[in-house]
């Protein structure tokens, strides 16, 4: 299996995308400033303690939001300058001992809403599933403190809001979550910063191990070097690139690591609350730091600038690794020229083909991601169930490759075809958990429902790459619907009644203008439907198309009947006019419609005229409608018709 890093630096955007085998993995953009991983001096403004969290000032556009259980109870003593020494009472210490996972969080430590509470994992991010880390001991005596061998995360959560915060309180934090949709970045004062070996944190005094690392006699080496290393006070988490690393690898990592400490703390102290105290790396500085390993057979950068610097780190984190990254100097762009950009801009749309023809449906909702599985245009093998089986199947490894190249996270529900089989429906599952392993971030499955369903959750960090390219539709609001021309229509009636039954407006003419298709179907046939419109209302309508009205976009105004009757009077006079010709929507199949002033014209036969703009001769013109047929008399050089069309 070949693996390939293709970076594209652009002016304005850095495009990075891992590719296995000629498959885009994992797409990640980066554009403006750099939120998640950003260590920022806050300022609390509000503390909510029927949400058991509170909102801080970090110098965002929004105010971020800081949950009881993100937060260290000894950063109460309000004073940034006791950060970093070992809070006051017992230490938060793994137990070594008694088992080989040691250092990691059990069970009891994961959260149940994912909104709400994450584990410590910004540490490693972009590793959340591998890494773990133990949190640290509060100020407070907690149940744990009283006796319990090992400190669980309930503990943090089990804390009052307004006991660790308060108003006005200046405290460090590190975003890990950046802002989405309405909401504004999360964060955490756990500070967390990794390196390519190991992730420092500099208040929580304890020892994690990656999960990914299983030999014993290897976890128990690092755990050795780990605790020799960590600074007092501090916690260290050992990551799955260090496994057979040589201590001397590490020290240089942790002396980094240690100095980037003390750049924040320094800077922490001279800048006022709210500021940016230390921005998380570049995109491609990360990518190296987290993704640039043993595995990756080579990192292709179109930029002379970053490719240089890209050798340069890696020349000091990972020497070994070094010639396994080069420049592409082609003319055809880096991503057409590996056959990413076209599949690229296939990941906005709702609907993806699978290779064997089957299909996926994935719609991004605010609460949920719900993706439906079908056969779509595969049509299958020996039996029905060999054809939902593979179809699923395809569907498990497909999923799994769109939630991370999508970065889709949260709760996800997954409508596979119904599948009688027991043993079919292990399959599926063992495929989806199979394909998942290979996902850097945490995931979680349920099985599969009676339904066919498969509920599961995947971390989030962010903005989905739908959210990160795409802004909500202003006329729909992001629902992906419009009203119909003839729900549009309904509503312009009832909107004309409520006008006319108005005592200020008894006797005045109306004017309404609305999109083509809205006008034609208020209008009726040969006018019979406004006409009978004003006979209920007992009031002049006039209906005119207006060009660059959206469907659902209306408006109704009280009018000057005279003025409108002597506008209807001169073009009857002319007897010719200019249209647009169109598709009726009311007339049988191929019949069309013109548009002149947007006064609608019942056309007999035009078909081949559509989009076009011609004369015609008219034969009758009442208040919203007219009849005529195309003139076909030649016109004296210079003359001009009556009126100018519309755009149908």
């Amino acid at each position: 299996m070949s693996k390939e890093i293709i970076v594209n630096v652009g002016e304005r955007e850095t495009r990075i995308c891992v590719v296995e085998d000629s498959r885009p993995l994992e797409l990640q953009i980066e554009r403006e400033e750099r939120v998640v991983g950003g260590v920022y001096k806050a300022k609390v403004v509000n503390v909510l303690q029927g949400m058991d969290a509170a909102f801080v000032d970090i110098g965002l556009e929004r105010n971020a939001f800081l949950y009881v259980g993100d937060v260290l109870p000894t950063s109460f003593s309000g004073s940034l300058a006791s950060r970093g020494k070992p809070a006051p009472g017992p230490v938060a210490r793994v137990e070594e001992a008694d088992s080989a996972e040691s250092g990691d969080l059990t069970d009891d430590d994961e959260p149940d809403d994912d909104d709400l509470a994450d584990d410590i994992e910004y540490a490693d991010d972009d590793q959340a599933a591998e890494e773990a880390a133990p949190v640290a001991a509060s100020a407070s005596p907690t149940r744990w403190q009283q006796g319990r061998g090992r400190l669980r995360r309930s503990d943090l959560r089990d804390q009052r809001i307004r006991d660790v915060v308060r108003t006005g309180q200046e405290l460090l934090v590190q975003v890990i979550k950046g802002p989405r949709s309405t909401k504004g970045a999360r964060v955490s004062t756990r500070i967390s910063l990794p390196g390519r070996y190991l992730v420092l944190m500099p208040e929580i005094n304890s020892i994690g191990i990656s999960r990914k690392i299983e030999d014993a006699r290897e976890r128990d080496r690092l755990r050795r070097i780990a605790d020799k290393l960590r600074p007092a006070g501090a916690g260290i988490i050992v990551r799955t690139e260090a496994e057979d690393k040589a201590e001397e690898d590490l020290v240089q990592d942790i002396e980094f690591l240690k100095k980037t400490w003390s750049d924040v703390q320094i800077a922490a102290g001279e800048r006022r609350a709210p500021a940016l105290v230390q921005q998380d790396l570049s995109l491609l500085y990360k990518t190296i730091r987290d993704i640039f390993g043993s595995d990756v057979d080579r990192m292709i950068i179109d930029d002379p600038a970053e490719y240089e610097k890209a050798n340069d780190l890696l020349m000091r984190i990972s020497p070994g690794l070094a010639g396994r990254i080069q420049l592409y100097d082609g003319r055809e762009p880096i991503f057409d020229h590996f056959g990413l950009e076209e599949e690229l801009d296939r990941l906005t749309r709702r609907k993806v083909f699978m290779k064997n023809g089957g299909s996926l449906v994935i719609d991004e909702t605010e609460a949920l991601t719900v993706i439906d599985v079908n056969t779509s245009r595969y049509v299958g093998g020996a039996s029905l169930n060999e054809t939902i089986l593979k179809t699923n199947v395809d569907a498990a490894d497909e999923i799994a490759r769109q939630l991370r190249l999508r970065d889709i996270g949260g709760i996800i529900v997954i409508d596979f075809i119904d599948m009688s089989s027991v043993r079919d429906k292990q399959t599926v599952l063992r495929t989806l958990e199979s394909a998942l392993r290979k996902d850097r971030s945490r995931t979680r499955i349920s099985g599969i429902s009676g339904l066919g369903l498969v509920e599961m959750t995947r971390k989030r960090t962010g903005e989905t790459l739908t959210g990160f390219m795409t802004d909500e539709c202003p006329y729909c609001n992001g629902r992906g619907h419009l009203p119909s021309a003839e729900s549009v229509t309904n509503l312009i009636e009832r909107d004309l009644r409520r006008m006319a039954s108005a005592q200020a407006n008894r006797g005045k003419a109306f004017i309404v203008r609305c999109h083509t298709d809205v006008a034609e179907l208020l209008i009726g046939p040969e006018s019979a439907a406004v006409e009978e419109l004003e006979r209920l209302l007992q009031c002049a309508v006039f209906v005119r198309a207006d060009d660059d009205a959206h469907l659902e976009k209306y408006s109704i105004k009280p009018a000057d009947a005279d003025a409108l009757e002597a506008e209807v009077a001169s073009l009857r006079a002319s007897g010719v006019t200019q249209c647009r010709v169109a598709r009726s929507l009311l007339k049988e199949a191929g019949r069309c419609v013109g548009w002149a002033g947007g006064l609608l014209i019942d056309l007999d036969d035009s078909r081949r005229q559509v989009g076009q703009t011609v004369a015609v001769k008219l034969t009758s013109v009442r208040r919203s409608w007219g009849a005529g047929e195309l003139d076909a008399a030649p016109r004296k050089e210079g003359a001009r018709p009556a009126a100018a069309g519309g755009r149908r």
